[in-house]
């Protein structure tokens, strides 16, 4: 491991306090409203100092969305090593992305606003090469569950079906449902759905029953499997959701 020099903390820690202002902004003014002199005007360093660490607005809102890649990848990586059956690590995987979500409301937020943003053409190629490598190791581990679910037998994929298709599906549900339960509180109160994260649990088991991924749903108990990936693997951040 590395040991960091003074002053290489220093702009470690210049960074992220940069970042953080600068993901407060995001969230309350949108992208458009992202400014860099406001950004240094807020954190009492010189415009010159935020061009040091940033070579644009568009470089520092992808460099935002890796810091909540990587967040998001450190429980992806935790659900992954679930020893059970595919089907229930990829549940495991869904609860990872729901604990990103409801840890950390403010990336999962900020994450909206950063992909409607075209940032590609004054983004430094470093950044995204990161964020690129960071969004591939994500979907690669849905992929090596569904491998191993294929090699088993318990899900097969009839033409022109693929298991693109599935990680697509399973993708749009999560992003879905995280953006109507973080932003649409009255819709759900009007229809009375009292455990949101719960109902998107269940719908995500219709999915894959729909995809015929065995065991189904009629045969396997998933909310004792939901209760095992509580306590074996996110024991810490469910009391933390339970405290409120």
């Amino acid at each position: 491991m590395t040991t960091l020099t003074r002053k290489q903390r220093e702009v470690q820690e210049r960074e992220l306090r940069l970042l953080e202002v600068a993901r407060k902004m995001l969230i309350e003014h949108g992208f458009a409203g992202l400014n860099m002199d406001e950004v240094a005007r807020a954190t009492e360093y010189s415009k010159g100092t935020v061009y040091g660490h940033f070579s644009s607005k568009e470089d520092l809102v992808t460099a935002l969305a890796i810091q909540s890649m990587e967040q998001r990848l450190l429980l992806f990586e935790r659900a992954f090593r679930f020893e059970a059956l595919p089907r229930e690590r990829m549940l495991a995987i869904g609860v990872a992305d729901e604990l990103f979500v409801r840890l950390h409301p403010s990336y999962f937020r900020s994450e909206l606003v950063i992909k409607m943003a075209n940032l590609e053409s004054r983004v430094s190629p470093e950044r995204t090469e990161i964020l690129g490598k960071l969004d591939q190791q994500c979907f690669s581990f849905l992929m090596k569950i569904i491998d191993v679910a294929l090699d088993r037998g318990d899900l097969t994929f009839a033409e022109p079906s693929q298991p693109a298709d599935l990680v697509f599906a399973l993708f749009s549900l999560a992003i879905g449902s995280s953006t109507v339960i973080m932003n649409f509180c009255p819709l759900l109160e009007k229809f009375q759905i009292a455990d949101p994260f719960a109902s998107c649990r269940e719908n995500a088991q219709i999915l894959l029953d729909g995809f015929a991924w065995k065991p189904l749903r009629s045969d396997w108990d998933y909310a004792a499997t939901y209760q095992r990936i509580a306590t074996e693997i996110f024991p810490d951040e469910c009391q933390r959701i339970a405290r409120g």
